[in-house]
């Protein structure tokens, strides 16, 4: 995945902190630069003064630098007449269209796009707007989109709308991102409320939330606070965005068990009533070579992550993630259990999707 950071020239950080935020955003696997010129609260002579050092220093650490433009940004750049070129030139290789654009316009820019890509709104999307640009000819290859953040407490979208607007764009082959808020860094002004793309997120922890995101079909993800944490920035740096990911405490001591579970799953195509099967666990134990000696053969509480032992013959290395609680079977071992505020993600382990297990102690 693709995945980035949010920068706010004149707003929050010194230069000083946004030049070592990049820097640290590169080193641990972020790839994508947000920024956005219109902000009211901005202070302009910053921003003007500090632009170009930033840009640059994305574009030498090799990040794709996104920017929300409008009539409003041309005035800010002394750009007259608008012309995408101009952009290319300042160092924007993503032009987000936010608003004060046709959609002929947008079509047009579309098949003459100048080695700049374009983005759309992915939270004002709407089928009719998708299909006007379809009538007329806009070359979809150049273009993704990317959700809005929502300062304010209360306005950020339902999990409903988003996955609605991801699937309208997905159909045409658009990729769309969306953003998570910072909660163990600096939250940008002027409200600090932080800014997400689904208001559940909003108190939430960034790495949930980004894996959240994944699990509902995003296909990359912006930190958008001011300051994130290098724990932040590292959690997406790693994020898999072909897969659910669960945080889960791995019970038993056995490191070639450790090593079995680290392996991405996928959950079977008949989906069992109480439980999410992996469909290669059987297959991979027997590749392996490992014979699982009973072991905490306990009750299966929701969010169990088991593993058949010995005891259950042919079955051994059946791997599930318990749905529905069941009672203690000899045969079974509980192996790991996932962390009680992952639990909603199961809901996303549909069949056919590949899932895998993040541990700690």
């Amino acid at each position: 995945m693709e995945n980035g950071i949010s920068i706010y020239p004149g707003l929050d950080n010194t230069l000083e902190e946004n030049l070592d935020l990049i820097q640290r955003a590169q080193t641990l696997g972020l790839k994508r630069l947000f920024t956005s010129l219109h902000i009211p609260e901005t202070d302009m002579e910053t921003l003007k003064r500090d632009l170009g050092t930033i840009l640059h220093a994305a574009h030498d650490a090799g990040m794709e630098i996104i920017s929300d433009i409008s009539p409003e940004t041309m005035k800010l750049l002394g750009i007259k007449e608008f012309k995408i070129s101009a952009f290319r030139m300042l160092g924007i290789t993503t032009l987000r269209l936010d608003y004060g654009f046709g959609l002929e316009q947008i079509a047009h820019m579309s098949r003459h796009p100048h080695g700049v890509r374009l983005q759309l709104n992915a939270s004002t999307i709407t089928g009719h707007i998708l299909s006007a640009l379809v009538e007329l000819k806009t070359d979809f290859s150049v273009i993704d989109a990317l959700h809005n953040f929502y300062p304010r407490v209360g306005t950020g979208l339902s999990e409903e709308a988003l996955v609605r607007k991801n699937v309208m764009l997905h159909k045409l082959g658009i990729k769309v991102g969306a953003f998570v808020p910072s909660q163990k860094g600096r939250k940008r002004s002027p409200l600090k409320d932080g800014l997400p793309t689904l208001e559940d997120h909003r108190p939430e922890p960034s790495d949930l939330a980004a894996r959240h995101l994944v699990a509902l079909g995003t296909d990359y993800v912006l930190l958008s606070d001011s300051l994130p944490t290098d724990e932040e920035i590292g959690a997406l740096g790693s994020l898999s965005g072909d897969r659910v990911t669960l945080s889960a405490k791995l019970l038993s001591k056995n490191e070639d068990l450790r090593r079995f579970l680290s392996q991405t799953f996928t959950a079977r195509l008949d989906e069992a009533r109480d439980a999410i099967r992996a469909q290669e666990s059987r297959t991979h134990m027997k590749e392996v070579g490992i014979t699982i000696a009973p072991e905490n053969t306990t009750s299966r509480p929701v969010g169990a992550v088991t593993l058949d032992n010995v005891d259950y013959g042919r079955y051994m290395g059946e791997l599930q993630i318990i749905k529905t609680p069941q009672d203690a079977d000899h045969r079974t071992n509980v192996a790991a259990m996932i962390d009680e505020e992952e639990l909603g993600l199961l809901q996303y382990i549909t069949p056919g999707r590949k899932f895998s297990f993040r541990f700690h102690d």
